[in-house]
Formats: C-alpha cells, structure tokens, sequence
C-alpha cells in the first residue's frame, strides 16, 4: 500500500492548481456559455452541442475551450456566451439560439482564430444586433466578491476552482490559524447573515464555538431561499459550489463542528446536482473526509431537500426538516448553537453568508469591511427583477442607493412608464415608494421604512401597479406558506387577508382599514417565527405610502 503522505501529496491543491493553469495555457479562445437554470430554460444546451460540433469538424479541439458556467447576471437577456480570444476584445453575445450560435462560429470565432499577424478582426454586422456591451453600468457599477467566479469558471470541475485560488482559505485556516483566530476575524469583517436575520457572523460563531463538544456539532447551509422572484442562493450554488463548501468547512473548524449539512429546495435540482458533484470531487480529492491536508481536521458533509415548505427557511423548522419530521418552528431559547439536530449544537449559516468566507479570509477582514455602511459591511447579492431595463443577478456594496441599483445598474424602467415602487426583501419585506430612492439599502435603513433586507429579492414596480394588489399577492403567499403551528399568524393571516379581499372587492370600509393595521400589529408582536411576525408587512408600508389606493377600493 502506497504511503498516505505520498498519496496526499498527489492531491496538494498546489499541484492540482499548476496543473490545471499548465493546461489552461494552450486555449486560443474560451467559449463561456451560461449554463445556469435560467439560461437552459432559454435553450443554452443546444447551444452547447453547435459548439462542440463545430469545433471537432474544424479540429480546434486544442485551439478553443468550451465551458458551461454559473449565471452571468443578465438572466432577462439568456442564453448568453461570452467569447475570449487571445489578443482580441471580450465579445457578449445575448439570446441565442443554435442556429444564431452557427453562424458566431462560422462567421467569428473561426475567421478570428485564423487571422495573420498584425490584421485585426471585425464582428460581422449582421452578428452586432446579438451583442451586449461588456461597458454597460450593469457590469461596470458592480463589485463583486460572492459573484467574482459566476460566468467565469467551470462550476462542476474542482480543478478550475482550485485553479483560481480555491481552498486556499482553508489551507491557510487549517495551518496558520487556530480556530479562536478564525472567529476575531470574522467578527472584525462585520459580516452579517445575508439569510435576512442580520445576525453578526462572527457573533455566532462565537457562541457556537463555547457550547462544549460531547459527540456530534454540526454546521448547516440553508439554501431553502422560497421568495418569490427570488434566486440569489441557486444562483451561487449552481455557479460556484466549492465557495460555499470551502466557506462551510472553515466555519466548522471554527466552532468545532464535526459534520455539515446542506439543506437545498428540491426545486432546484440544477443546485443539488453541483453540490453532490463538488462534494464528490471534495472527497475524490481528500478534501473532505478525515485529517483534511494533513490537520487533525476531518470533516463531511449531507445533502438533505427541502420539500417546498416556505416556513422551513426558518431555521428551528428547518432542522426539525432534516430530523425527518414535519417542518414547523418552535420556540426559542434554547436556540440551535445549544440544541440543534437531534438535540445537539448546531450552527445555521445562509448560502452567501458562506460564500463570503474564503475571500474574507484570504483578503483580511479590514478589506471586506471597507465596503459597506457602519453597521452593514460588505456587499450584497440581489436578484432585480421586475419592471426594470436589465433585469439580473447583481452585487454591489451595502449602503448603494435604491436609485444607484434600479437606474443606473438596472437602466430603470422601460417602455416609457415611470418608476412608482421598489419591493425588498420577498413576502417579509415592504413596498418603498419611489420618493425614497435615495435610501441607502442597509439592515438598518430599509427597517426604517417598513422593509427589511430578507435575503436579497428586489422587485421594481412601474405606475400601472396597484399597491392593494401587490399587498393582497404577497399576503396569500404567507398565509398559505403559514404552517399553522400558532394562533397568531394561522388566524391573524387569514383575517387579513379576507379584509384585504373585502377592500380589494371595493367592499370595505374605514373600519376595515383600521382592523387591517390592529390585526397586522397583533401578528407581529405575538406570533412564533419570521414568517408570521412580518407577514404583514407588505400590507403595513402599502398603507403608510399608498394609503390613498385602499381609500379608491372604498365602498363608496
């Protein structure tokens, strides 16, 4: 039997690294084509196919790469391919389809690659009406650190992630830093849960770290994301998995977790599939399983699914989920760092607040919180959608202005109509009128106007929107997410939803108008979770900013 010392030296992610960048060197051209759930729903795979056939029948099989990556942001503009050739300027090409995808090759890609010394190449006019420009402020105005590899590498190859710096973090944790140090510099980052509690990360890994091991701790990753219009969590995980495995595996050394579990919607089975994948790879490559590059760190980790259950995003119910029961929360103290899975501790962390790890600590605490607000460091992942321009995945530095990130980053909105709201934070969150535009979004400065951050939905609303509407939506969602656990949100929600509908029937009265806020403030104050003690807030900041629509919807 070969020696083990040998044997991890084979796997060193230094050795992996300059072996895959040696390989990397002999590509002309990298064909870079968005292979996240949005753009296959568009018709990526064919696209796929065009250029891998093309490219056997024209032998350039050492000459161009072609690579299915993560999401690239523009998702309203899918499928997208971003061509790389040596020497040459970045191309985006926009809503493809194979026939399209053809003639690129033909017409660009080829002709390019064949060019003589000293001439330069000229895109074919034909091909400029598929083209976006990489100058956009979509692009330009971001600052990525979450995102910094989506639409830029191989999500399902290791190697590639190795490659551009991965595992580094770890390596660097695991052999110069004891797990105390860990914890102070996640604490100096300012890191806060991007799940939408805001909860101080380092914090957290604080506590987790004290409660004493007896057998088992275990470190979570909730990916259960549920609100609608929202997919900031699958995109990360379908586009960069081993960041957020790389970040989970520093977090339980720091508190001394002994296991780590993922716990995805089975409606993102893109997701599941790369995560499975990469922990696969991870094992392959001895690093997961036990004495992880030579420490005395071993570690593994579970993928369970969600069924669909919008309350299991919470975290007391979401380990009730795993446990294999039903999937409602319970009170709290004692909270999960104490009693967590099967009554043992356990540390909750949301996908990008993992995501953040690797590059906080190989870029220093001071770096990270460098960006952001006083007490909202960092940047943020948001999904913009909506009634804007350029719909998409973006991230940018907390405290941007909601006008920074609608009109200038999402071009505002089109066809002539005029901004009138900005939606944030899912069903939880609040509806912000368009005179507020110059609000930095922030933890602190989004609660001040009803809102809140949640995990990064924003929905861009135009002037042919109805607030009674909008409110009536997002308050069916909930109640009929609700798990009906306690009275509070299991009644509360389904009286304020018959009195929006009596409203909304033009029905009501100024007395429904008043029971509507004393049933909101009741759910608030007195039910269990999240889910109940915000439900109302969609219903809440549409009356405070759009009072007048709810008066129109009187019984006149």
């Amino acid at each position: 039997m070969a020696d083990i010392d040998e044997i991890r030296k084979k796997f060193d992610i230094h050795v992996l690294a300059d072996k895959k960048k040696d390989e990397l060197k002999k590509y002309e051209c990298n064909l870079y084509c968005c292979d996240s759930t949005g753009c296959r729903s568009s018709g990526s795979e064919p696209i796929m196919g065009v250029m891998k056939r093309i490219i056997e029948e024209n032998n350039l099989q050492e000459k161009v790469r072609t690579i299915p990556t993560g999401c690239m942001g523009l998702c309203a503009q899918g499928p997208l391919v971003r061509v790389e050739i040596k020497g040459q300027k970045d191309v985006l090409y926009k809503m493809l389809d194979a026939s399209i995808m053809e003639k690129i090759m033909l017409e660009h890609i080829i002709p390019a690659l064949n060019l003589k010394d000293g001439d330069s190449f000229k895109l074919p006019s034909e091909l400029n009406q598929y083209t976006l420009s990489l100058e956009l402020p979509f692009f330009t105005k971001q600052e990525k650190v979450v995102l910094k590899n989506a639409g830029h590498i191989d999500p399902e190859d290791v190697q590639e992630y190795i490659a551009d710096g991965g595992y580094l973090a770890l390596e660097k944790v695991l052999k110069t830093m004891t797990p105390e140090e860990v914890v102070q510099e996640m604490k100096k980052s300012g890191l806060r849960g991007r799940g939408g509690g805001g909860f101080s990360t380092g914090m957290k890994w604080e506590i987790a770290a004290k409660v004493p091991l007896v057998d088992e701790k275990f470190i979570i990753c909730n990916g259960d994301e549920g609100d609608p219009g929202a997919y900031m969590d699958r995109s990360i995980l379908e586009g960069n998995p081993h960041e957020v495995i790389e970040g989970m595996m520093i977090g339980a050394y720091a508190i001394g977790a002994t296991e780590g579990w993922f716990y995805i919607r089975a409606e993102y089975p893109l997701a599941v599939e790369r995560v499975q994948k990469a922990i696969k790879d991870c094992k392959k490559n001895m690093l997961l399983g036990s004495n992880i590059m030579g420490s005395n760190f071993s570690f593994n980790i579970e993928v369970r699914l969600g069924a669909g259950a919008f309350v299991c995003g919470e975290e007391t119910a979401l380990i009730r989920s795993i446990e294999g029961n039903r999937g409602t929360p319970r009170p709290r103290p004692p909270y999960p760092t104490d009693s967590g899975i099967w009554g043992k501790p356990s540390c909750v962390n949301n996908v990008e607040t993992l995501a953040n790890i690797p590059t906080i600590i190989m870029k220093g605490a001071e770096w990270f919180s460098s960006f952001g607000t006083e007490t909202s460091k960092g940047t943020k992942v948001f999904a913009l959608t909506g009634q804007v321009e350029h719909s998409g995945l973006i991230e940018v530095p907390m405290g941007t202005t909601l006008n920074e990130i609608v009109n200038v980053i999402g071009g505002g909105v089109p066809g002539g109509k005029k901004l009138k709201a900005v939606q944030t934070g899912g069903p939880s969150g609040g509806v912000i009128p368009v005179s507020e535009m110059d609000l930095p979004v922030c933890y602190e400065c989004l609660k001040k106007v009803g809102s809140i951050m949640g995990s990064g939905g924003m929905i861009v609303m135009d002037d042919t929107s109805n607030m009674v509407d909008i409110a009536h939506f997002y308050l069916d969602f909930t109640v009929d997410e609700s798990c009906g656990k306690c009275a509070p949100c299991r009644i509360g929600g389904k009286q304020l939803l018959m009195l929006l509908e009596k409203i909304k029937q033009g029905r009501g009265t100024i007395k429904e108008i008043e029971s509507l806020k004393k049933v909101a403030e009741a759910m608030q104050k007195a039910s269990l979770c999240g889910l109940g003690q915000t439900a109302p807030n969609p219903v809440l900041s549409t009356l405070k900013f759009f009072e007048g629509e709810y008066m129109d919807r009187l019984k006149k």
